[in-house]
């Protein structure tokens, strides 16, 4: 009869000489970064106002809309032309947000609407923006109010 016991430890030797052991992929934690978030002034009395952002998502996302202390209600918006005719809608899906490319919100485009304003939004002070994603947790943001600085992109279109 042979020892067993000299070939078992042979082999743990050999396979601790192997090649590393393979790890369970880590699921890549959601996370979307919330940069230049800015929102146009509102006239007094302006009951909405519009905000632009650009996002970038660690994994496929989407923003699906947010809440603000300045506002009754934050949602994700779009404008499309139709018939000659710029239409804005409330995107009920929320936006896409594809792993690793930036989704810039822009006026004349995708923005977020803030409806049910507690006072106007005023040139040079900031409003809290706290977004939420579909996977990502929330991100709060501090908006500066200002006109947008690239003179003329988009249409302008009241309050926002």
């Amino acid at each position: 009869m042979k020892p067993i016991f000299p070939l078992a430890a042979l082999g743990l030797a050999l396979a601790a000489c192997g090649q590393p052991a393979h790890k369970a992929e880590t699921p890549r934690v959601a996370a979307v970064a919330v940069t230049d978030a800015w929102c146009r002034p509102t006239p007094n009395g302006a009951q909405a106002g519009g905000c632009y952002a650009t996002f970038l998502a660690s994994t496929d996302d989407r923003l699906i809309g947010g809440s603000s202390p300045a506002a009754g209600e934050l949602q994700v918006h779009e404008m499309t032309m139709a018939d000659g005719v710029m239409r804005m809608s409330q995107l009920k899906d929320g936006l896409v947000l594809p792993s690793g490319k930036a989704v810039a919100l822009a006026p004349g485009g995708e923005h977020l609407m803030l409806t049910g304003l507690t006072e106007p939004l005023v040139a040079g002070q900031t409003v809290p923006l706290t977004l939420k994603f579909a996977s990502a947790p929330e991100v709060t943001v501090q908006a500066e109010i200002r006109l947008p600085s690239t003179g003329g992109a988009g249409m302008a279109h009241g309050a926002h």
